[in-house]
Parts: C-alpha cells; sequence; structure tokens
C-alpha cells in the first residue's frame, strides 16, 4: 500500500507541520504558533524565508529589531498566554543565532516554551568557510549554533530531510511537556533547508494539540496528606506553575478551606487577587518583611510550582530547620527539592486530589488570626512606602503606587532586571488573576520593552504597562519601533537614577566603593553627559512625556491608557531610596581584603550563612 506523499523543501514542510498544528484556548480553536518573530539573512531567507512569505496569512511574520529583542518577546508571549501558545523566532546563521541565545537563557530558567529556528552552515561543507562561519579546527561539525545546548531543553540539527519527521513532533512535545517545558532549537543548514523530499502527506494534517496534566500518584498523595495534617503552622508558596496549570481558582479554594495562609514567589506575584483573605504577601529577598515573618514560622511548606531559588528562599535562610516541605511539581527535579515529600504532577489536579485527601482538616484559626496581623503590617508598610511625601524625584514605589491606582483588574504589568522587581514584587497590589510578569529567572536586562511587546501582542484585553531603568533601557530598546510598527501598544515607565544604582547598592553594603555603575562614577571624560529619553523614544514614533511631578505623572498615565499607540513615560527617580525585603542573600564577599568594610561585611555575610538550610 502506498502512502501519499508530497515533494517539496525542507523549510517549506517546516511551515506547513507549524500551520497545522492547533490548540483550545478558552473554548476556541487557535493556531498552537500563531506568528513568528524574524529577522532574516542570507541563511534563512531563501528557503524559509520563502515558505513563510507563500503561508503569511497563516503563519504571520513580526518583524524585529535586534534578534535577541524578538526573542525575549517571544518568551514574555508564551509567559502572557500561560505557556498555552508558543511562538517561534528564527534567524540567520551567525550573529543572529548567537544574539538570541541569551533569550533562550530566559525561556529556559523560566520554564517557557520558545521555538528557535536558526540558519546553520552547509551539511556537504563544500562552499566552506561560508560567510558568518566560526570555523572550530578540531571539530569542523560545531557551528555557533551549538551554543543553544545549554540553554534549550531540545536541540538538533537536520543534515537529512527525513530528521524533521521525527524531530519537529519531539521538540513540541517537549514545548507542551508540563514538567520538561522549556524552548526548542532546530539548526536548519542552508542545502538542507532548500533541498526537496517526498513527505508523507499525513505529517500535515491537522493536529489539536494540548499540555497533559499528570495527575498525582496516590501515594505520594497519602503521604502529603499525612504530613499536613500534622501541621499547626503550615504555608503555602505559589509559584509561576500555578499560572501555567490555570490552577488558581483551586489555589484559592485550598487555602480557604484549610486555612493555611498564601505567599507567592516572583514568578507566581497575581496567583491570589491581594484582597484575598489567605494572601499573605510576597516573600524573599523582594519580598515583604510580614511574609517572611509568616514564613519563617512554618512548619510546613507546601511548594506549589515553584523552583524555590534563592530569591524565593533567602538563599534558604528563611525556614527554621526543621520545617518540612511538599513539593507539588509537574517536574520531578523541582518536586524534591530540600527532601521535600514529592508530589510530581499537575498543579490544579493536585491542589484538586490533595484538598479531597484531607476531607475537613483545618488549621486552628488562630494561625490564620496570626497571618492577619502580618497582612496588617504589610499594607501599612506599603502605603507608607507609596504614599507622596512631597520630595521630587520620587521614589520606585511612589511610581508603583500610581501605576498600581491606574491600573484596573483586565492590565498586565511587566518588569525584569535592577531596582525595580523589588518594588513590584512588594508594593503592586493585584487586581487580576495572570497579570504580572516580573523576568526574575535569568534577570535579563532588556527584558522590559521588548517583553511588554510579545505580551501586548498576547494580551487581548487591557493595557501592558512595563516599568524600565535607564540602564535596562539603553540595553535594549528597539522594540519601542516594533511595536508601533506592529500596531502593538504598550506603556512604558522610565525610571532614570542615571546609573545602574541596585548594583550600586550592593557594591556598597557589601563594603565596596562606587565603581562603573553610576554614570558620574564611570570611567571617561564624558560622565557629565546623559540620554534625552523622551526624544530618543519619540524618535521610533511613540508618543512622549516627561514629567517633573507625581501629578504631571498621573496625568500622564491617563493619557497614555487613551492613546492609540505605545506611550513613553520618562521621569527621575530616587537612586538611593529601595523598598527593603528584610531576607538575607548570600553572594561572593572576598574572605579578604585590604579594606576594612569589606572584611566586615564578609563577618557579616558569614553569620548570616549560620541560618542556611543545608540542602540536598
Amino acid at each position: 500500500m502506498s502512502v501519499a506523499t508530497t515533494r517539496i523543501t525542507v523549510a517549506e514542510a517546516i511551515v506547513r507541520y507549524l500551520i497545522a498544528q492547533r490548540t483550545i484556548v478558552d473554548g476556541a480553536n487557535v493556531p498552537l504558533f500563531p506568528g513568528v518573530y524574524g529577522i532574516f539573512g542570507h541563511g534563512n531567507v531563501t528557503s524559509l524565508g520563502h515558505s513563510l512569505e507563500t503561508h503569511r496569512d497563516k503563519l504571520p511574520v513580526w518583524r524585529g529589531q535586534n534578534e535577541q529583542g524578538m526573542a525575549l518577546a517571544a518568551a514574555a508571549f508564551a509567559k502572557a498566554t500561560r505557556r498555552q501558545q508558543i511562538m517561534v523566532a528564527t534567524s540567520s546563521i551567525g550573529p543572529g543565532a548567537t544574539n538570541m541565545v541569551t533569550a533562550a537563557g530566559v525561556a529556559m530558567s523560566n520554564r517557557l516554551p520558545v521555538l528557535f529556528i536558526s540558519g546553520d552552515t552547509f551539511v556537504s561543507r563544500l562552499p566552506d568557510p561560508v560567510l558568518q562561519q566560526v570555523e572550530h579546527f578540531g571539530m569542523p561539525s560545531i557551528t555557533v549554533n551549538d551554543a543553544f545546548q545549554p540553554v534549550t531543553r531540545y536541540w538538533d540539527r537536520i543534515t537529512h530531510p527525513a530528521q524533521i519527521l521525527s524531530s519537529l513532533p519531539q521538540a513540541v512535545a517537549t514545548m507542551l511537556d508540563a514538567g520538561d517545558c522549556g524552548p526548542a532549537f532546530i539548526g536548519l543548514p542552508q542545502d538542507i533547508a532548500a533541498e526537496a523530499y517526498d513527505f508523507p502527506e499525513s505529517f500535515f494534517a491537522t493536529t489539536i494539540r494540548s499540555m497533559p496534566r499528570p495527575r498525582p500518584d496516590t501515594g505520594q498523595l497519602a503521604d502529603a496528606a499525612e504530613l499536613l495534617r500534622s501541621a499547626t503552622k503550615p504555608v503555602i508558596i505559589a509559584g509561576g506553575g500555578v499560572h501555567y496549570s490555570q490552577a488558581e481558582e483551586q489555589l484559592a479554594a485550598f487555602a480557604a478551606k484549610h486555612g493555611i495562609p498564601v505567599v507567592e514567589t516572583v514568578a507566581g506575584k497575581s496567583s491570589l487577587l491581594a484582597d484575598h483573605p489567605c494572601y499573605a504577601g510576597p516573600l524573599g529577598v523582594t519580598g515583604a518583611a510580614a511574609a517572611n515573618a509568616v514564613v519563617s514560622q512554618a512548619d510546613v511548606v507546601v511548594a506549589v510550582g515553584t523552583r524555590l531559588e534563592d530569591f524565593t528562599t533567602g538563599s534558604w535562610t528563611l525556614f527554621d530547620p526543621s520545617t518540612q516541605f511538599i513539593g507539588i511539581n509537574a517536574a520531578r527535579f523541582d518536586a524534591m527539592k530540600h527532601r521535600a515529600v514529592p508530589v510530581v504532577a499537575d498543579a490544579r489536579e493536585s491542589l484538586s486530589e490533595l484538598s479531597d485527601a484531607l476531607g475537613s482538616w483545618s488549621t486552628d484559626t488562630s494561625w490564620m488570626t496570626e497571618m492577619a496581623t502580618h497582612r496588617v503590617d504589610l499594607d501599612t508598610f506599603v502605603n507608607s512606602r507609596t504614599a507622596d511625601d512631597g520630595v521630587w524625584p520620587p521614589s520606585y514605589a511612589q511610581l508603583v503606587g500610581l501605576v498600581n491606582e491606574s491600573a484596573t483588574a483586565e492590565d498586565y504589568v511587566l518588569t525584569a532586571a535592577g531596582g525595580l522587581p523589588g518594588e513590584l514584587n512588594i508594593n503592586w497590589m493585584s487586581k487580576g488573576i495572570a497579570t504580572f510578569d516580573c523576568e526574575y529567572g535569568f534577570s535579563c536586562m532588556g527584558y522590559e520593552i521588548s517583553g511588554a511587546w510579545g505580551a501586548a501582542m498576547a494580551r487581548q484585553t487591557g493595557q501592558v504597562y512595563s516599568l524600565v531603568g535607564d540602564g535596562s533601557y539603553l540595553m535594549m530598546n528597539s522594540d519601542i519601533y516594533a511595536s508601533v510598527l506592529s500596531g502593538h501598544k504598550m506603556i512604558l515607565v522610565v525610571c532614570d537614577n542615571e546609573g545602574y544604582a541596585v548594583i550600586e547598592r550592593l557594591q556598597t553594603n557589601q563594603g565596596g566603593a562606587s565603581y562603573n555603575n553610576m554614570l558620574s562614577d564611570s570611567n571617561g571624560t564624558g560622565t557629565d553627559a546623559r540620554v534625552d529619553f523622551r526624544a530618543h523614544a519619540a524618535s521610533m514614533g511613540a508618543i512622549t512625556h516627561e514629567v517633573t511631578s507625581l501629578e504631571e505623572f498621573a496625568k500622564a498615565l491617563e493619557q497614555a491608557r487613551a492613546a492609540d499607540r505605545t506611550t513613553v513615560i520618562v521621569t527621575k527617580v530616587r537612586a538611593k531610596d529601595f523598598t527593603e525585603g528584610g531576607a538575607f542573600w548570600q553572594v561572593g564577599v572576598p574572605e579578604v581584603s585590604e579594606r576594612p568594610s569589606v572584611v566586615a561585611a564578609r563577618a557579616s555575610m558569614d553569620a548570616g550563612l549560620k541560618a542556611q538550610r543545608p540542602g540536598v
């Protein structure tokens, strides 16, 4: 019996396969791959670019301005859709590919699906060395695309047309695996991309894809229930996995039924609304002292969908040594951390079934009463930080407070590196579920603007706010133009403190001298030069405002909401006014130094480490 085939190029087959993949979002049948972020070069324009143009109505290409930026937008798109849809990022061979490696690291650390497709050298090697080829004398098969291997969950280089029949389905399956989710990479040599092959027509059949929901093992569930019943002061840590599982409703019900406070990681923020009675606040280094006080008393911690990084755990000093953990996570690696009782399963299903296993069990009401006092402390602290003190320039917290006041439950807020994550994590009170994105897995400067473009493309309702420091703005800003060009509006708040102020803070707090962080402390003869951010953003087509008071800032926010395209609001901000979280953080302070302040900082660090919980 013969198999029906169609003779097309490898590039054409890839495009047709991607188009054929569908998924269900909110009851609607939609593309699993709704689009491509692309910059064309000689390595991908003639074959892949040709096929993408042919199918531009079904798989649109959005023109990036920098490969890293467009790939960051793809990662943010995946987060904003809660991993329900996946964008493709394509580049040529060489610098286009290496530019995307950083964005792959962002997707990898945040467990986000992005499909990277990059041009590659010729499999035949006949025209070698080709343009942009980096030759490795001892290993001729290596190209710069091998740099993606440490920062992708799935990596392949296609050296024969038939390989995509297995490689593409495996890449898609990896990106849709709840436990193994992350970016996938396909290297596409130029001669292979152009080569024709008789592909089975069945390969291009429309397929409905979904992310599986692994159910918890009954034995693991029973062990978790037994441990939780023994607890008197349990706490739930809600991580990003709550969002990706769409388990927010089950989390809220579980916490309320069993009388358990909920704290959130940076990735898990907006798992609960800020006014939920079980919400105890954000924990960790960029968290609130009130929430950390609740966690420090916990005898059992239920860690849901979190990888428990150092900013969440205070470098593992926040917990009592006797505290026991239950790890609910689709990834076995994360579920087992710190000798946890593992529940390797989907968060939504696990919370529902664990609640059933617990029955009517609940903590003594005194525990929630105690939590409520800490919550009052949190609200009081946030109100004091965000209040107008009549001094200009403002603090980060004051700006965050006004943006928060301006936002509705439909709006989305985003930030990444520098001082803003701590300010938003503490001072932002979530009005809507899954409306917060702080990229703190890789803490990538430049994500703020590119990510906002991707989020704006993903969001169907509301405004997308992004708060960005001057340092991150200067590192990557061209997607302001990309958002104007594509018609995807965002509201950017540029907070200018004239340097990398939060790193300067770390530098001096650990005994060092201010050096190479603030513009005034940088080398050169032009340290008095400053960037006109308003003019720069305006040159890329954005509506711009520069404000000199909080009243002007509030008015600019109102105007930005009403605007029909990307709006940039520029404001000065205090360089030395940060919201304190109150958690220890381990960094590498020199063990010996000629500077007494460094010696003192090292002694303080060593003292803090005495509270560190040993891992496994």
